[in-house]
């Protein structure tokens, strides 16, 4: 409990609002099953200094069917902060795109500033920008085509 607020640990309610640190190390100690939702609070209201310890602790301990918490953590770090530490883009590095990590990425690469971005993210960011042109233009030539053939085949009947 801190300053009169609660968290309850085992349904979870509540925990997108804790902002003590110390609580959630408290947490990890004794194995709560709601981790994910407290790096998740603790993403929310506190300084990517004092949360990014705890999502890369999260990442490392969660199982699989928990892991996209702290991932999601991340993604809300960079939302609210427009930056991340380097420990946070390390541990989004290792898990790479197309993972847990893939929207946790993505929305780095949106809400961090390019010029504020590592060398491995912003090459992701001009690859991505990349494949999504070709995307469009493949899509845009496709539209065209099925037009047309769809024209042509009016013209016949």
């Amino acid at each position: 409990m801190t300053d009169g607020r609660s968290w309850d640990w085992e349904t979870g309610e509540g925990l997108l609002g804790i902002d003590d640190p110390a609580e959630v190390d408290a947490a990890f100690e004794r194995g709560e099953e709601s981790l994910g939702a407290a790096v998740i609070g603790l993403a929310l209201n506190c300084p990517p200094e004092v949360a990014s310890p705890r999502i890369i602790r999260a990442i490392q301990v969660l199982d699989r069917s928990r892991r996209d918490f702290p991932f999601t953590a991340a993604a809300h770090v960079a939302r609210l902060n427009g930056r991340l530490t380097p420990e946070l883009y390390a541990a989004l590095r290792a898990e790479g795109l197309g993972g847990f990590a893939d929207h946790a990425i993505r929305d780095t690469l949106t809400f961090v500033p390019f010029r504020d971005l590592p060398p491995w993210f912003k090459w992701q960011m001009v690859r991505t920008t990349v494949v999504d042109k070709l995307d469009s233009w493949r899509l845009t030539a496709t539209d065209a085509a099925e037009d047309a053939w769809k024209a042509l085949r009016r013209r016949r009947s």
